[in-house]
């Protein structure tokens, strides 16, 4: 309030007045209208709604591939014996961290969101959907070790889904339709839930068993507290995501001994790594190419992978508007 900016809660965008290819003024769900020489669009890449919203007014917008796959949680222990090669690390010593990366046929599948000593927890924005996330407590303490394990995604792959679980729906196969990764991932979200059974339960499986189309008999006990539930997983990832994997962790076993181990379990599904949708803009002056004083900005306008990156791209647009507008 002192530099003359003003913070509003609980305040839902539900429309854009536009007149002459500007933004006059921002609507939302309580009826309230706001209006400004600019607005700075910083959704964040679950905001489903500002992407239908942009699509139903006919704003530029494109569909972005994107990655997804599934959280591997590992006994803390284990990694820090394979990366410190050691029986107990040291107390000097952090928990121990990994990154891993391979090509399968052409397609990446890469570790994600490594967390040490950290926790699975849900991370839904729709009801019926199931989505997993991790994060580290700041003493790394927890006794598990995950991370995302994921693989890329691209137009086809979703045409080609499409193809076989919504062969009547036009609107699934236009590779024009914009939505059409978000669709997609939205799709694996909600199969995802129904295989857990409801209450946001997870389905799961032992990594070997993974690897081998294998039903896990049991599961080792983990830190995500809604539960989990033994599950093959090739019913619930599209196949070549499945495969893609199932590939991938051979390799890092390679990579790592003792990574590719029975101990370690599978839980799907991680699908939010970064937007399905991009927001066009130029790259000198950040403004929309169709509405010019419209500036998408961040993760949920595909321009930034995470935490720091957004905060950074989120301060190149406001320094051009503060220029802009002064």
């Amino acid at each position: 309030m002192d530099c003359g900016g003003l913070f509003l809660f609980e305040k839902k965008v539900t429309n854009f007045k536009i007149e002459n290819d500007l933004i006059k003024s921002v609507e939302t769900a309580d009826g309230n209208k706001y209006d400004g020489d600019a607005v700075i669009l910083a959704t964040g890449h679950s905001a489903r709604d500002i992407f239908e919203l942009l699509h139903r007014q006919q704003i530029l917008i494109e569909a972005k591939p994107f990655a997804l796959g599934v959280r591997i949680e590992h006994p803390q222990s284990l990694i820090d014996s394979i990366q410190y090669h050691c029986s107990i690390r040291d107390q000097h010593l952090p928990p121990a961290s990994y990154g891993l990366v391979e090509q399968v046929a052409e397609r990446g599948v890469f570790s994600f969101c490594m967390c040490p000593g950290g926790i699975i927890a849900p991370a839904a924005t729709n009801p019926g959907e199931l989505v997993v996330n991790g994060w580290s407590p700041s003493k790394r303490n927890n006794p598990y070790a995950n991370s995302g394990m994921v693989v890329q995604v691209a137009l086809d792959d979703a045409i080609n889904y499409f193809k076989k679980t919504n062969p009547d729906s036009n609107e699934l196969k236009n590779e024009k339709n914009p939505l059409l990764l978000m669709y997609f991932q939205s799709a694996i979200e909600q199969t995802c839930f129904k295989a857990g059974g409801g209450k946001l339960v997870a389905p799961a499986q032992r990594m070997v068993d993974f690897t081998n189309n294998k039903i896990s008999p049991t599961l080792p006990s983990n830190s995500y507290l809604p539960g989990i539930h033994s599950t093959n997983l090739s019913e619930v990832l599209p196949t070549f995501i499945h495969k893609s994997l199932q590939e991938g962790f051979k390799a890092f076993g390679k990579k790592m001994p003792g990574y590719l181990t029975n101990d370690a379990v599978v839980v799907a599904t991680e699908s939010r790594t970064s937007s399905p949708v991009r927001i066009p803009r130029d790259a000198n002056t950040f403004a929309h190419p169709q509405i010019k004083n419209l500036y998408p900005c961040g993760e949920g306008a595909g321009y930034a992978g995470g935490i720091v990156s957004a905060a950074m791209d989120g301060e190149k647009c406001a320094l051009f508007c503060a220029q802009q507008f002064a």
